[in-house]
């Protein structure tokens, strides 16, 4: 039965869509914000970024700085010490003696490799070498070919950095005039190699993103550096004012073109890559060294701040589109409630309208409810006598057979009977009463068959109660032993005797009478003919399976087998209804009843719940 149409709900008025310039002003609005937050987002983590970077940066230079003033001051006290030294000072008094040079040549280098400088010299004041700890080595060949202005532009300098002249690592010469009686005697040189150190800071910079160090000497020449092409470069400071293309270094000249000067000591520069021809930002700071004269510079990697920075920027912009969204949803709340106060007298109009017309709406509903009511009474009616009918049917298929068990037992009964009253005229008593006790047996099976044809023709209430799932399959066996028989359909029953489950006896009995009386029919021409009952408990569940060996179904057929008036039997031999009848019991048993293809034959399984305590 159709529902009546329901009634038009009255809608409000449609405001007229907002002017072009107006939607134009909106989504200029909203980029500007996105753009206004990415660039503050940048801007201020890039600055809190690069203040952090700084101060990391210069904890790590003071450190560096510390460690190369005290590598240098292990040495400092050397000269004093080898001016002390009794062989120096007797070498002083007699310069011109060779075996006091030659002693004061091996205490030399006695105290230089206890010490560990690289060379020890002493000069007299004219330049020339008194004696040295490295008699014979490649580094007195090498000095041998200095003249006697160099050496004494060396001790004129006093301490200072110097590039080894074997391998151009750098060396840092202490350098300590020895005075008698006013006068400058000699000068005692002591050379200290830094590659150790500096190799140290080359590899931590190829591990790590460390910083690049750099130690300028005060004539502004890189003496020290972890890049090695920076070393004994000329340190150029480029001003910002001056073009990038009138301002291209030398090769010998290393240019830090300053950008921005973040914060005093600490400024954003401009220096060239590693082995190529561009150039790269770097944080500089610098440190003067005291006591060693020049400075430290550090070069930090700021690429980190910068990602940081530009994911600060997504996340500004991302704020900068909330706020526009929240903007929008201001002005488009107002816009809603403004349609909404436009609206509101429309429906208070139509508001009586609606009660009458739900009014009317109502008594339809209840009339239509009350005859849905009665309609499915009706059917629940047709149901039940649908199922009785098939129940009937099943009686009326086995009719035949039936008639059949309680003829033979009749016809014996009739013979028993004579053979009886002969044997007791002519006094044959015990022959008589194992006649009488063959009658007394098949009138008890003449029974058993009666009464369960009476209980599964019986309409009754179905209720669910624990049900012997054994018992259940020895009743409908005994209905379908003459159709077995009559087939030659062995029989396989695997159910334990104390296993039960809930359900309504007579209904669970029609269910499973109508699956094995269909695979009966199914193995009508199949060569072995096998039906199997089984039930065991799985998962929680009872699982009830029957399964036969006839020749199965197709696919087509297995997606309809449950649709009411579909059989695969021949025309007058069924109806379609057994198995639409089964799937509504077993449903209402709470379970499901499926059909699976096996390798032989078909097999139709369904659950239930199982009785918990099973003397109940």
């Amino acid at each position: 039965m159709s529902l009546p149409p329901a009634f038009p709900t009255p809608r409000p008025p449609v405001a007229p869509p907002p002017r072009w310039w107006r939607s134009g002003l909106l989504a200029a609005l909203m980029v500007g914000l996105v753009a206004l937050g990415g660039i503050v987002g940048f801007r201020w983590n890039e600055r809190a970024g690069l203040i952090n970077l700084a101060a990391v940066a210069n904890e790590r230079l003071e450190l560096y700085a510390a460690t190369l003033e005290a590598e240098l001051a292990r040495f400092a006290y050397l000269p004093s010490l080898i001016a002390a030294d009794n062989d120096v000072r007797a070498l002083l008094d007699n310069p011109d003696n060779p075996a006091l040079a030659e002693r004061a040549g091996r205490t030399l280098a006695r105290i230089g490799v206890r010490a560990g400088a690289a060379q020890v010299l002493v000069l007299d004041p004219e330049g020339s070498v008194l004696a040295r700890s490295d008699l014979g080595s490649l580094m007195a060949g090498a000095d041998a070919q200095r003249s006697t202005s160099s050496w004494v532009q060396l001790m004129a300098s006093g301490d200072h950095f110097s590039r080894n002249p074997l391998d151009g690592s750098t060396d840092y010469q202490f350098v300590l005039p020895v005075q008698r009686q006013g006068k400058t005697r000699a000068n005692v040189v002591v050379t200290v190699n830094l590659s150790p150190l500096e190799a140290t800071w080359i590899d931590l910079g190829l591990r790590t993103q460390s910083e690049r160090l750099l130690v300028v000497d005060e004539r502004e020449s890189v003496v020290m550096s972890s890049v090695p092409s920076w070393k004994y470069r000329h340190l150029q400071n480029l001003e910002p004012a001056v073009p990038r293309s009138t301002s291209t270094p030398p090769p010998t000249v290393l240019a830090l073109q300053t950008e921005t000067v973040l914060a005093p000591g600490a400024t954003l520069v401009r220096a060239p890559l590693l082995g190529a021809g561009t150039t790269s930002r770097y944080l500089l700071q610098e440190r003067t060294l005291t006591a060693v004269g020049g400075r430290m510079l550090t070069l930090s990697d700021p690429s980190e701040v910068w990602r940081q920075s530009r994911m600060a920027a997504l996340g500004g912009a991302a704020a900068g589109a909330l706020a526009g969204l929240l903007l929008l949803y201001v002005l488009y709340r107002r816009r809603v409630l403004r349609q909404l106060l436009q609206a509101r007298n429309a429906l208070q109009q139509a508001h009586d309208q609606l009660e009458r017309q739900v009014d009317l709406r109502t008594a339809q509903l209840r009339s239509t409810n009350d005859e849905l009511k009665r309609q499915i009474a009706q059917r629940m009616l047709a149901e039940d006598e649908l199922l009785q009918a098939s129940k009937l049917a099943v009686l009326g298929q086995m009719s035949t057979g039936i008639s059949h068990e309680i003829n033979q037992p009749l016809t014996a009964l009739r013979a028993l009977s004579r053979n009886g009253i002969r044997l007791l005229d002519t006094g044959r008593i015990q022959d008589a009463i194992r006649n009488l006790q063959s009658i007394d047996e098949m009138t008890e099976r003449m029974g058993r068959i009666v009464t369960q044809l009476k209980n599964f023709a019986r309409k009754d209430s179905p209720h669910n109660r624990p049900v012997s799932l054994a018992e259940a399959a020895r009743n409908v066996l005994l209905m379908l032993e003459h159709r077995l028989r009559e087939n030659q359909v062995g029989v396989m029953v695997d159910i334990a005797d104390t296993l039960q489950a809930l359900g309504d006896p007579t209904r669970l009995e029609q269910v499973l009478l109508n699956l094995a009386g269909n695979a009966v029919d199914a193995m009508a021409h199949s060569e072995r003919r096998v039906l199997r009952l089984s039930a065991q408990m799985t998962q929680h569940r009872v699982m009830v399976r029957v399964d036969d060996s006839g020749p199965g179904i197709t696919d087509e057929q297995l997606q309809r087998l449950f649709e009411p008036f579909f059989t695969t039997k021949p025309a007058g031999q069924g109806l379609g209804l057994g198995l639409v009848i089964s799937t509504k019991i077993v449903r209402e048993f709470g379970g499901t009843l499926r059909a699976h293809r096996l390798e032989e034959g078909m097999r139709f399984e369904f659950d239930l719940a199982p009785v918990e305590d099973p003397d109940v």
